[in-house]
């Protein structure tokens, strides 16, 4: 019965459910903390360590002592370095009747770092060689040497700190790399935050203990962190997060040195653990890509490259993730098949003038001639010119797609000389007059102004018609720009759910995931519209017969 009870998977929803108010307790009364709280409590579920880096006096150890508070029975050492700190100060004082009565150099470790879950060292870089080689040896082994016995180290986080970072060539380079999250904690920013901290306006509290973790609790969830999938699509997504990174620091763009974007292969690898207990601790078995973006609180080296990683990520997130670039790229397709379309069509029917040039004015003409001629409103002098591109309308007068209008053929054949007229006429089926403007454009094709004031190729009825042929290859392209409309409507739903499905989520920063709504909220309006126009275009290459009859 013990073994089932281990091996049951915890129901997901409570325990997500459950995170999501321990961070809530854990935040109360710390002004501005709470993405702080929210990565290193995550750290500690992981069973990663942290970084604090920021200037004094902003309450990093205030943070480190309400993580404690989430652990049911544990304990909790802190220790400011100083460079005249000695390892007894953190692991514990040699044991004199030890050593008298057996000759052995055993430590008393009880109080001490070896014996806690949740350590605090502040000023971490100012501790000497023998304090940071031996904290090397428990954070990489969860071990520590007290004479000639090995000792499990409880530790579940190691919460670090400093105002600085380590010096170059120092020899810290392995600690700092194991510090896996590394978060920049600031001065409290908002006025009225400001204003209740200075007013000792604080409401912290101690926290419910239904929350607070219990130790058998936390090993099974350790075992479980383990079943947590990284799929092949998860991969790619970290690799294209990993290679963005790379091209940047090619690029140079932003970096003072290449040193500071390295993310050394152990970094990468300790991270996906740390993605897995954000699944996990989101109620789910499988990582997210909205579960990548903590990776930007875990490649930075530097503030300057911390700014680097960050935009990345908001790049990574904002085009990749859900994969909003590839339904851009079905839509930039059929975009472009459309645009190819109106190009023939324009090729093929738009009204070509040629120019003279008489007395230093420049003159356009056309053949007019073979123009059909029709009676409305019993002028029967009117020719019919027809729009072949979609466009809102050509008249306020007129709501609506502009198919055709109706000029006075003899009117507009003398006002069109010029190169520009306005002139008056019939839009579509409406009988009112409506005021019309035209020009012959640098290529010398006709084009009349919609209301927004674009050119739209003009074609002139009787002069000549559109092949079966030509309307049927311009059908099947049509075809294929729906079929892309469809794929990027099909992705955007894709997207949409799988980032749905990662909400709410308990520990990325609350910015990402309003830029991905906004994303692709964006992607799926352009996709519509796009759409739309398909639509407006496969009905007018349907209809242009009738247009021109």
């Amino acid at each position: 019965m013990l073994t089932m009870a281990r091996t049951t998977q915890p129901n997901g929803a409570l325990v997500s459910e459950r995170i999501q108010k321990l961070i809530k307790a854990l935040s109360n009364g710390v002004y501005e903390r709470e993405e702080t709280i929210k990565l290193c409590l995550l750290a500690a579920l992981a069973g990663e360590s942290a970084f604090l880096l920021g200037p004094p006096g902003i309450a990093k150890s205030l943070i480190a002592k309400r993580l404690i508070q989430a652990f049911d029975n544990s304990r909790f050492f802190d220790y400011l370095m100083t460079r005249f700190s000695t390892p007894e100060e953190v692991f514990g004082p040699l044991s004199i009747q030890e050593l008298k009565d057996n000759g052995k150099y055993v430590r008393l470790v009880d109080g001490y770092l070896p014996t806690a879950e949740v350590v605090f060292l502040d000023e971490i870089w100012k501790a000497g060689p023998a304090i940071l080689n031996t904290l090397l040896t428990v954070v990489n082994e969860r071990t520590f040497k007290n004479g000639q016995d090995i000792l499990p180290v409880p530790m579940r986080v190691l919460i670090t700190a400093s105002n600085e970072l380590p010096d170059e060539d120092s020899g810290l380079e392995a600690l700092y790399d194991r510090m896996l999250v590394r978060v920049f904690v600031n001065r409290i920013q908002e006025k009225q935050n400001f204003k209740a901290m200075l007013m000792g306006e604080s409401t912290i509290q101690d926290i419910d203990p239904s929350l607070t973790i219990k130790d058998e609790e936390y090993q099974q969830w350790q075992a479980h962190l383990e079943n947590v999938e990284l799929d092949e699509a998860i991969f790619e997504k970290i690799y294209q997060l990993k290679s963005m990174i790379e091209e940047k620091v090619e690029a140079g763009d932003g970096i003072a040195e290449d040193s500071e974007l390295y993310i050394s292969d152990r970094r990468w690898k300790k991270s996906v653990r740390l993605l897995k207990a954000s699944a996990f601790f989101n109620g789910r078995r499988a990582i997210n890509p909205l579960d990548l973006l903590l990776l930007q609180d875990c490649l930075w080296h530097s503030p300057e490259s911390r700014h680097v990683v960050r935009n990345i990520t908001r790049d990574f997130a904002t085009q990749k993730a859900f994969n909003q670039e590839a339904s851009q790229t079905d839509a930039n397709e059929a975009q472009a098949i459309l645009d190819n379309i109106n190009k023939e069509v324009a090729d093929a029917l738009s009204m070509s003038f040629s120019r003279e040039t008489m007395m230093r004015k420049e003159w356009f003409k056309y053949d007019f001639s073979g123009a059909k001629r029709y009676t409305v409103n019993h002028n029967p002098r009117m020719i019919k010119l027809v729009m072949l591109q979609q466009n809102p309308s050509v008249s306020e007068q007129e709501k609506g797609d502009g198919r055709w209008v109706y000029v006075d053929g003899d009117e507009f054949e003398k006002k069109i000389k010029t190169g520009q007229c306005d002139i008056y006429g019939f839009v579509n089926k409406n009988t009112n007059l409506c005021r019309l403007q035209f020009e012959v454009d640098a290529n010398l094709r006709l084009v009349i102004k919609d209301i927004a004031n674009r050119s739209v190729f003009v074609g002139i009825a009787g002069s000549r018609g559109i092949s079966a042929s030509q309307k049927a290859d311009w059908q099947k392209e049509l075809d294929r720009a729906s079929e892309k409309v469809v794929d990027a409507e099909h992705n955007i739903k894709k997207s949409r759910s799988s980032f749905h499905g990662a909400l709410p989520h308990n520990f990325v920063e609350s910015e990402l995931p309003e830029l991905i709504e906004h994303s692709i909220t964006t992607a799926s309006d352009a996709v519509t519209e796009l759409k739309h126009l398909v639509e407006k275009g496969a009905f007018r290459i349907a209809h242009l017969s009738d247009y021109f009859a």
